[in-house]
């Protein structure tokens, strides 16, 4: 043989090699999609739970800006609650003549509105105010015999609860105290037939 010239042989992959043969992919693959499709479903009910909730407490929020407002401006604030072709909407009022929020003096245009009738389900998808099939609540509204929901200046409130219905048929209930003008809300556990502070 000549100087300078080496022998080449085909360079041979042992059992250490690096990479990974076809089938080991395609299981690896298969695994993490069987992982993938049993983790969905639970997400799913995960982020509809949840949309409940918030929607709740962004109602809740909602009622405390309403409270804030009357006390800053020294008039009664009012949600008005109605029923329109798509759901149950709420709009908000302010007292023009120092009576109160009223029904006779919004259709007069006394006590003007202040914010546009506004659905839960705008803002959270499959989300109402309303009621699970069977509920023991005849109404979704619970606030006496009106549909105004009203702040007085001095911090007090029509007392009640309105009831809202979660995307995963969870439900929620924003409960307002009269006294204080305060509200809660409120998750209802069927199993124990029993409502709890929604946290």
């Amino acid at each position: 043989m000549a100087r300078g010239h080496s022998r080449r042989y085909p360079m041979r992959r042992g059992p250490s090699s690096p990479g990974f043969t076809l089938v080991e992919l395609l299981f690896g693959l298969a695994l993490v999609a069987i992982l993938c499709g049993m983790s969905v479903p639970l997400i799913v009910r995960s982020i509809d739970r949840s949309r409940g909730l918030v929607a709740a407490r962004y109602l809740a929020t909602r009622l405390t800006l309403a409270r804030m407002q009357a006390a800053t401006w020294g008039a009664a604030v009012a949600l008005r609650f109605e029923l329109m072709d798509d759901g149950l909407a709420f709009s908000v009022y302010r007292d023009g003549n120092r009576n109160g929020v009223l029904s006779a003096d919004i259709e007069r245009g006394v006590d003007r509105q202040i914010e546009r009738p506004l659905r839960l389900a705008q803002q959270f998808p499959r989300v109402a105010i309303g009621l699970a099939p069977g509920a023991a609540v005849p109404d979704p509204l619970r606030i006496g015999r009106t549909t105004l929901l009203t702040f007085s200046p001095l911090g007090t409130a029509t007392s009640g609860t309105i009831y809202v219905l979660g995307a995963d048929g969870t439900q929620w209930g924003v409960r307002v105290l009269g006294a204080t003008g305060r509200t809660r809300v409120l998750r209802y556990v069927p199993e124990e037939d029993q409502w709890i502070p929604a946290f």
